[in-house]
């Protein structure tokens, strides 16, 4: 099980970015959770396969129709924590 860390910006506040990203990784079988910054981006952790991890990673880089993404930094965790389901902190 791999565990991958990410952090979105640009405009992935306000145009369903944590819906889409939520629905997204339950479609890969991944679990972990997304949320809103303070300072507009957007953070999440998926859990599960890596080329399910990978898959997300290349979604949030896009995002919805309506988001414009203009940076992903992310990063793969040696993590014991262990994830069940995908949730929308807040």
């Amino acid at each position: 099980m791999t565990t991958l860390h990410v952090w979105v910006e640009g405009r992935v506040q306000g145009v369903c970015f944590r819906d889409s990203t939520r629905r997204r990784a339950l479609e890969l079988g991944l679990c972990g959770w997304v949320k809103n910054l303070a300072d507009g981006r957007v953070e999440a952790v998926f859990q599960g396969e890596k080329t399910s991890c990978e898959k997300a990673l290349q979604y949030v880089a896009i995002g919805p129709e309506a988001a414009y993404v203009t940076d992903v930094d992310h990063e793969w965790l040696d993590d014991d924590t262990i994830y069940n389901g995908f949730e929308i902190r807040y």
